[in-house]
């Protein structure tokens, strides 16, 4: 039984835990829901932005969006994150003056969630029926206007549960920030868990880090399947179509 104990007191020493604890609460979770809550919230608009893109009828703009997404979506996360915080952080330096990598890191996060989420908004908007497009421009609304209003925001609605997915990605991949060497206010909770780990040379701060990880990600990843759930049985039988939704008034007035 010697090597349960030498792999109690490894990952499972309750005073490392209890040490790391105070750490955790108040800089690493709190840095560590900032960076996934901006750079989803960029991700999102500028996947969006890539998107429509990606279905325009302009041919320069689909390649652009194509060449953006394959390079960002094949390259490792660590490495992007090294590319972007090391090669533009010198520039962000020059122009604003600040000495802290954190924004370096957001922009990394967001342009890796863009590649994402922009593959997702375009398959959510292509899965729409052709005939709802269709219906809106027999109306007499424009390509553009039937896109934003009636489209696009089916396609979004249809891609929550992935949205969602995407989010839990990044709430992971913020744990790889820590290589841009982030200020002591700035530490997330894998870099928290790291310090104290090198410290003590022991790995149960890495075991607190992970228990903070877990408590973030299993409540959204059971939030994802209710989603999901929701949207292909509860609430089918209630939601309208919305360009037929639309014809039917046009035909009545």
């Amino acid at each position: 039984m010697d090597y349960l104990n030498r792999l109690g007191e490894t990952f499972l020493d309750w005073n490392q835990i209890a040490e790391v604890l105070p750490s955790l609460f108040a800089v690493g979770l709190p840095n560590t829901v900032v960076l996934a809550l901006a750079s989803g919230a960029i991700g999102t608009v500028l996947g969006l932005i890539l998107a429509l893109m990606g279905i325009s009828r302009n041919l320069v703009a689909r390649w652009a969006a194509r060449a953006y997404t394959d390079v960002f979506r094949g390259l490792p996360a660590v490495l992007t994150i090294l590319v972007i915080g090391l090669g533009f952080g010198p520039i962000f330096r020059e122009l604003t003056g600040s000495n802290s990598p954190y924004p370096m890191g957001v922009a990394a996060l967001s342009l890796m969630a863009a590649a994402y989420i922009g593959e997702i908004f375009r398959s959510g908007i292509q899965s729409v029926d052709k005939g709802q497009l269709e219906a809106a421009r027999a109306l007499g609304f424009g390509y553009g206007a039937s896109m934003r209003s009636i489209v696009v925001p089916q396609g979004i609605r249809r891609v929550l549960p992935a949205l969602m997915n995407q989010f839990i990605a990044l709430i992971k991949d913020s744990s790889l920030v820590f290589t841009l060497g982030l200020l002591s206010s700035e530490r997330e909770l894998f870099q928290i868990g790291q310090d104290a780990a090198a410290r003590s040379g022991n790995l149960s701060p890495y075991v607190a880090a992970a228990i903070f990880y877990l408590a973030l990600t299993i409540p959204l990843t059971h939030l994802v399947n209710y989603i999901d759930n929701r949207l292909r049985t509860g609430n089918k039988p209630k939601e309208p179509d919305t360009a037929a939704a639309v014809v039917g008034k046009g035909a009545s007035a």
